[in-house]
């Protein structure tokens, strides 16, 4: 059985589609991750501006906005950094997710 040139074409752009399609779905896959993270920081922010407007303070930790605003995320996919700068300075708030190397 001989394979003749647009066998061999044919297989080409089919390779080339196959990894085209990987890659893409790879860059849809970051993204997504990408957006998580915003929707985690963008949680822990509104808890804590919601704090604020309620107490007229930032709460000091992250545990005050679990117990009073019902603040939740996967906790074992994400670290929240939450550094309280003052009682009426809205805290610095960073979301990376675990393993992630830019801390």
């Amino acid at each position: 059985m001989s394979i003749n040139k647009k066998d061999v074409g044919a297989i080409l752009i089919f390779v080339v589609l196959i990894v085209a399609f990987v890659f893409l779905i790879n860059n849809i896959t970051s993204k997504g991750d990408g957006r998580e993270l915003d929707i985690v920081r963008d949680a822990v922010k509104n808890a804590a501006l919601t704090c604020y407007a309620v107490e007229g303070m930032y709460p000091g930790d992250l545990q005050y906005l679990r117990d009073h605003y019902n603040l939740s995320y996967n906790e074992e996919r994400y670290i929240v950094y939450y550094r309280p700068l003052a009682s009426n300075l809205m805290p610095s708030i960073k979301v990376v997710e675990k393993g992630a190397m830019d801390l």
